[in-house]
């Protein structure tokens, strides 16, 4: 992945930050600003655990998911406690609403595995480091920028009065939930090569992003959707094993 992918994503986000900016009326652009920041320096401490802090005895880039990890605590520890608990930074619950959040994801966890059960390959070996992987550090690293640092931020860069249950939905939560599909199928490679893969977009962002979004908000904290995100990652393992 080439040194200057991060900014390469970037470039097909800010269409969309554009189409926010005056798609809402209330708007703060400090806090595009600051979402900016925290994007790239996440994508670049990825990118140094990956090529720069390589370990040869493991495979996956543990450093890069360990890196962004601190990060973000660092960014939250210097939030007050109001906007940390914003960002889902809590124990609580919100018991009103978390039915439908759980109900919610049943559903398109049910709809995930059923799609890739008829597309995934069959007969991929168990491989330990990438069950150990896939169990712990993507849901809880991409969970807590994405559901958690991004959405906060966005929500208050594009402030949203509409409301489902009482929950707040707006610019920022279809942001974030684009966005993950684009953080993962838009890729610049070393040799500056392009590799748009739209399916993988569209289905990410349909699917396993709307439904973590949807679990996040409904469940008011970011405990669900990272066991939610690490339950789909062990699930792709097993059905790739049948």
């Amino acid at each position: 992945m080439s040194l200057l992918h991060p900014l390469f994503l970037l470039l097909f986000i800010l269409p969309l930050l554009i189409i926010a900016y005056f798609g809402c009326k209330d708007k703060n652009l400090k806090y595009v600003f600051i979402f900016v920041f925290v994007f790239l320096t996440d994508l670049y401490l990825q990118l140094i655990g990956q090529t720069f802090l390589d370990v040869t005895f493991i495979q996956w880039n543990w450093m890069g998911k360990i890196l962004t990890i601190l990060f973000a605590i660092t960014f939250v520890l210097f939030q007050p406690k109001e906007h940390r608990e914003e960002m889902g930074f809590t124990v609580k619950f919100d018991n009103k609403t978390l039915r439908t959040g759980v109900i919610a994801f049943i559903i398109f966890l049910l709809i995930d595995a059923t799609l890739k059960w008829n597309i995934f390959p069959e007969g991929a070996e168990f491989e330990l480091e990438a069950f150990m992987f896939q169990m712990i550090m993507p849901g809880l690293s991409e969970e807590i920028f994405y559901r958690g640092i991004y959405l906060w931020l966005l929500e208050k860069a594009f402030v949203s009065k509409k409301e489902i249950k009482g929950v707040k939905f707006g610019w920022g939560f279809i942001l974030v939930t684009v966005i993950f599909g684009l953080a993962h199928g838009v890729i610049l490679t070393e040799s500056f090569e392009v590799r748009f893969d739209i399916a993988t977009i569209i289905y990410l962002t349909l699917i396993p992003s709307l439904a973590l979004g949807l679990l996040r908000k409904f469940s008011g904290n970011l405990l669900a959707p990272i066991v939610g995100h690490n339950l789909i990652n062990v699930m792709n393992i097993f059905i790739r094993m049948r």
